[in-house]
């Protein structure tokens, strides 16, 4: 589960979301994607950054769905995934480019999986993840839709997809919760950040 979880973590999506951004510029004649794409992953981050600094911070959260915050791994990778595979697929039949964005899809769903069998987050956490992620790689995708990006020599590809696979196989996991805890702990002047025990004390 560590394993599919990875393909949700910061220390891997944050380069790979560059790449990409690099990969546009270079493969894709609409130069607005640049643009469209950094935004629509910012959003995620950004998103799911102030979901959990309310909660950590002062305790915005909803003790009926157990709801202390975007999951980061779900809405990320879902944000991600789509898009990196769809600008892949730029050279293959339709088939295949229809079979890599199915592929793109399915990846985050199992991150999602793999987020709850490791008890780090609640279902609408999993869920309310998942629905950002892909609503904004969708709406990035539809914003391509007239649009199909170059394709990649072998090792073209190759160059492309060296970083993320060397963040792969190194396995190195970001600090991200540890970074926001801090942060929302000291923006809220409170000595410890609210955990999910305390919230769900409430219902007692």
């Amino acid at each position: 589960m560590h394993l599919l979880t990875y393909f949700g973590d910061s220390m891997l999506l944050l380069p790979t979301a560059v790449i990409i951004a690099f990969l546009l510029r270079w493969k894709n004649d609409d130069k607005r994607a640049v643009w469209f794409w950094l935004l629509a992953f910012g959003c995620a981050g950004l998103v799911v950054s102030l979901s959990k600094i309310a909660f950590l911070g002062f305790g915005i959260g909803s003790v009926r769905f157990n709801f202390t915050g975007f999951s980061g791994h779900s809405a990320m990778s879902a944000t991600l995934w789509p898009v990196m595979f769809w600008l892949l697929s730029g050279r293959l039949s339709v088939i295949w480019r229809r079979v890599l964005l199915i592929a793109g899809y399915l990846i985050p769903v199992i991150v999602g999986i793999s987020r709850l069998e490791l008890n780090a987050h609640s279902v609408s956490e999993v869920i309310a993840g998942l629905v950002l992620g892909f609503t904004l790689s969708t709406a990035f995708l539809l914003s391509q839709r007239t649009v199909r990006p170059r394709g990649f020599s072998l090792a073209q590809l190759c160059i492309a997809l060296l970083v993320p696979v060397l963040l792969f196989s190194n396995g190195r996991v970001a600090t991200t919760q540890q970074f926001l805890q801090k942060l929302s702990a000291q923006i809220a002047g409170i000595e410890h950040p609210w955990t999910r025990a305390d919230l769900l004390k409430i219902k007692q």
